[in-house]
């Protein structure tokens, strides 16, 4: 498959939880294409702006492509037996519990079946846990309360259908286009469907918003109190239906009943008009959906929050049925898949339940092995609060980065500092975290891994490869499986291939099903590899002998839940308790993604389209506040608390709230100089789930006083290290970076020789204004640009696009060498400006072209210019473009 160039081979994104068909091909040369695949149910041909992006991401620059032991180079024979041997010792001396394996929604279901199995069955400990308990193990908990099983009950095509979809903790339009693209098309065509979104932010979701709620942090849960009450007082309980299905209804009723309008105010943050507003919008549509993702989830009342949005659902009985549920989307490719298998440390595999002992019987006996874990082991957070006591003796990572990703994120690079014995598997050579590993294990990424992944809606892909295995990467599961055989468990982790261990995952949901479990795959149980390689997309459950055709779309429209009683529960919640300001603090930090970029930037940082848009670390900014504190539109701030301090660029914007500022996730120490910002998360849980609160961090904000800023376009990555604040990212053809320092300006000659790594001695193009402040420094190579240097004493101003994209231009006379100087193109050059649409590379200068050219409509900018045509996640973005416009006009 792979050796055969110009093979088309379909995939499926690593990106997000939406699962995204890909068409990727390769031709003699080794260029690789990708596209959206037409005939996946997921996306149907489209795909984002990362998606659009993969073949950007492929290159082995920075792989890591053999293994490693204490920073030498080995062989896989001496690595995993490093590994089995310390493991086996960790575990004679100090018991099972000693060990631990910490996954991620990256790896493949196959490859989290086989860590689950040797953990939870042969070592005999459930010290497995994941990333993935960062983004939705309060969905999972939630669905646990109140349907007995992890079951997400509805489909995609449910939010086309809707006559309302609620958006709660979810910048759909951002973390997961394509689904925002399919919601928005259907509005398009059915102008009375409504949307609403909840959020402390007026994301760029807002803009398809019929109503926008700009709830305070952590106000979900009286929310939704307040919609259950609205709901029995207008009569709309489906009485039929929680007669018959539930349990617990007049309990869960008198604890919405319990909190009063002050109360609701108080906690949501809105008035009472806009509450009303909503309840009656929720109220007169026959068929909801309630989306809700990390704003939802990332809370210590996150379990609360979605079982306070299921309770409505099911009150009214919009459950089950085309165009209604409750819907979490998950975050990362393969959540789903690990939730399936058992990667969380209190689920077994199968969906079945670490605390039942006739599960673990049940599950022991499928293994036939020689133990099983009988007790949920230790969540995220709590592991490595283990690994940082010396509980934990020895820890495989595998394929995440939770010196970045993880709260009070110092204390976690402590915990690995301090632990006897790391191992990390990954494709990169460089993160935070496998710097503290003893032994470095090179994984195959996407285009090489081979195997199933599944989406949020329950729908099972194939991951296939169509690049060789670069060096001596090897799969995950190939890893673990080696590793347990060389513990003494040959015979169970004797796997050829992925194929092998599908076919066991499959035959294990359906051992001894009767159907008291929501997932069977059983018809896959018998697959042989040929079927798999030629596997289909399908949602579960697909017991034996249904097939593809009855393969079932949703649950519980009909009851039949996975409690006891077979009823769903409601689960009565109160709201938290309003917690007071760290002292000295005054604002509420929250979290996330930005549009182009994923997690901790190991793949799309690659990518130079990608950081065009944003290419540094930021802090959102009311407009109000940064009056109040001195901050100007592209200074530096400082975001700090008792656990530390980051410090990134201000974005001043009246989508945040006053008193409120956002950061994203994704800058790490490999891509900016102080800009991991969940160093400044506390370790604090959801007391059901254990999902950290990552999303409401008391912290100080203050402008960041520098004497000089900078920017750097240079072929050769920049030497930063020196500078206060430094963030790089790629350019087309070399690098671009941010710099600001606080003492006193160095030799601008020297610094600018310094930075691109040039002798200081070599002549530069230079120009300096006193007056303004300015110098500018710009090297050549024959008629080749090498680098430029811009330096003032306020932010930059230059056309950053254009001038990275002047690397490696000829320039063969002085007037156009004077240009780069001047950072910007001569009149009657182009300027595309700040890029907007990343999929396309169309920047803000062109949009803004087009709109004085007379468009007047965002489908007529798409259509003169390209942006948006693709997964229009730009589309807002362009809207706001012309609406400012349209402003200025009439003024």
């Amino acid at each position: 498959m792979r050796d055969e160039p110009g093979l088309e081979v379909r995939t499926t994104c690593p990106y997000c939880g939406v699962g995204c068909g890909v068409v990727a091909s390769s031709n003699r040369q080794g260029v690789v294409a990708v596209r959206g695949d037409p005939e996946h149910p997921a996306n149907f041909g489209r795909l984002c702006s990362k998606g659009s992006a993969l073949a950007e991401t492929l290159d082995l620059d920075g792989r890591l492509l053999y293994p490693e032991i204490r920073g030498e180079r080995a062989t896989w024979d001496a690595a995993l037996d490093t590994v089995a041997k310390r493991f086996s010792s960790a575990i004679a001396e100090h018991g099972p519990d000693s060990v631990a394996f910490y996954v991620s929604g990256q790896l493949l279901t196959e490859d989290y079946y086989v860590a689950n199995k040797l953990m939870k069955g042969f070592i005999g400990s459930a010290n497995i846990d994941t990333n993935s308990r960062l983004c939705m193990a309060s969905s999972v908990a939630g669905h646990r309360r109140a349907f007995g099983s992890d079951t997400v009950p509805g489909t995609y095509e449910d939010l086309e259908l809707a006559d309302l979809v609620v958006l709660t903790g979810s910048n759909l339009a951002w973390c997961h286009p394509v689904l925002y693209q399919r919601i928005a098309a259907a509005k398009a065509a059915r102008p009375g469907m409504k949307v609403v979104l909840i959020d402390p932010r007026r994301t760029m979701t807002a803009d398809i918003a019929d109503l926008h709620l700009p709830i305070a942090p952590d106000g979900d849960v009286a929310l939704f109190l307040g919609l259950l009450a609205h709901i029995h007082d207008q009569g709309l309980v489906d009485a039929a239906y929680v007669e018959a299905h539930t349990s617990g209804f007049e309990t869960a009723l008198a604890a919405a009943r319990a909190v009063g309008l002050s109360e609701l105010t108080a906690q949501t943050g809105l008035t009472a008009t806009e509450l009303d507003t909503f309840y009656r919008m929720w109220g007169a549509a026959e068929k909801v959906v309630t989306v809700y993702s990390q704003g939802v989830n990332q809370s210590a009342s996150g379990t609360d929050k979605v079982n306070a949005i299921i309770n409505c659902h099911i009150a009214t009985g919009r459950i089950g049925r085309p165009g209604t549920g409750p819907f979490s989307v998950t975050g990362q490719p393969n959540a789903m898949g690990g939730r399936e298998v058992g990667g969380l440390a209190n689920m077994l595999a199968a969906h079945m339940d670490i605390e039942n002992p006739e599960h673990r019987a049940l599950v022991q006996r499928f293994w036939k092995s020689p133990v099983i874990a009988d007790r949920p082991g230790l969540k995220a957070v709590d592991l490595f609060k283990a690994v940082s006591e010396g509980r934990i003796k020895a820890l495989w990572i595998m394929a995440t980065n939770p010196v970045d990703s993880l709260p009070d994120a110092d204390a976690v690079e402590a915990a690995l500092e301090a632990c006897p014995f790391v191992v990390v598997s990954d494709i990169v050579a460089e993160t935070d975290t496998i710097r503290h590993a003893h032994v470095k294990l090179p994984s195959l990424g996407w285009g090489e891994k081979d195997g199933t992944v599944t989406n949020s809606e329950r729908r099972i892909s194939r991951q296939r490869p169509f690049l060789p295995a670069p060096g001596e990467a090897r799969a995950d599961w190939w890893q673990m499986a080696e590793v347990g055989r060389r513990m003494g468990y040959e015979a169970a982790f004797n796997y050829t291939d992925a194929a092998a261990i599908f076919r066991e995952y499959a035959a294990q949901t359906a051992f001894e099903n009767d159907g008291s479990r929501d997932l069977d795959i059983g018809a896959c149980a018998e697959i042989n590899r040929e079927s798999y390689d030629a596997l289909s997309p399908f949602q579960w459950p697909l017991p034996v002998g249904e097939g593809d055709a009855r393969s079932r779309a949703r649950f519980f429209a009909e009851g039949g839940y996975y409690t006891a009683d077979r009823r769903a529960c409601f689960v009565s919640v109160s709201p938290p308790i309003k917690d007071t300001a760290a002292a000295g603090a005054s604002f509420t930090l929250n979290t996330g993604r930005v549009r182009d970029h994923w997690h901790t930037m190991t793949r799309t940082g690659k990518s130079a389209r990608l950081s065009a848009h944003i290419a540094e670390a930021f802090a959102e900014i009311n407009p109000r506040d940064a009056r109040q504190l001195g901050i100007d539109d592209a200074s530096l701030v400082r975001v700090a608390n008792d656990r530390g301090e980051i410090v990134v660029r201000a974005l001043i914007t009246p989508r945040q709230q006053p008193g409120n500022i956002f950061v994203p996730m994704h800058w790490t120490d490999q891509w900016a100089s102080s800009a991991r910002v969940d160093r400044l998360v506390a370790p604090v849980v959801d007391p059901v789930s254990g999902q950290p609160a990552l999303k409401k961090t008391a912290v100080t904000l203050t402008k960041f006083e520098t004497s000089i800023y900078g920017f750097v376009i240079s072929r050769m990555k920049p030497a930063l290290e020196t500078f206060d604040y430094w963030a790089v990212a790629r350019a087309q053809k070399g690098w671009r970076a941010e710099f600001a320092h606080v003492g006193a300006p160095a030799d601008s000659h020297v610094l600018a020789c310094d930075l691109l790594g040039l002798d200081s001695g070599t002549a530069l193009l230079s120009f300096t204004d006193p007056q303004s402040g300015l110098t500018r420094h710009a090297a050549f190579d024959g008629v080749h640009l090498a680098g430029a240097v811009y330096l003032s004493e306020r932010p930059v101003e230059v056309s950053r696009s254009w001038a990275a994209d002047q690397l490696g231009q000829d320039f063969e006379n002085l007037s156009s060498r004077w240009r780069v100087i001047a950072g910007r193109p001569a009149n009657d050059m182009p300027d595309k400006g700040a890029i907007v649409c990343a999929c396309m590379n169309v920047g803000a200068n062109e949009i803004l072209g087009a709109i004085r050219g007379g468009c007047m409509s965002v489908d007529a900018i798409s259509k003169a210019t390209t942006a948006g045509t693709n997964c229009g996640s730009c589309k807002s973005e362009i809207k706001g473009l012309l609406d400012e416009h349209q402003i200025i006009a009439a003024e």
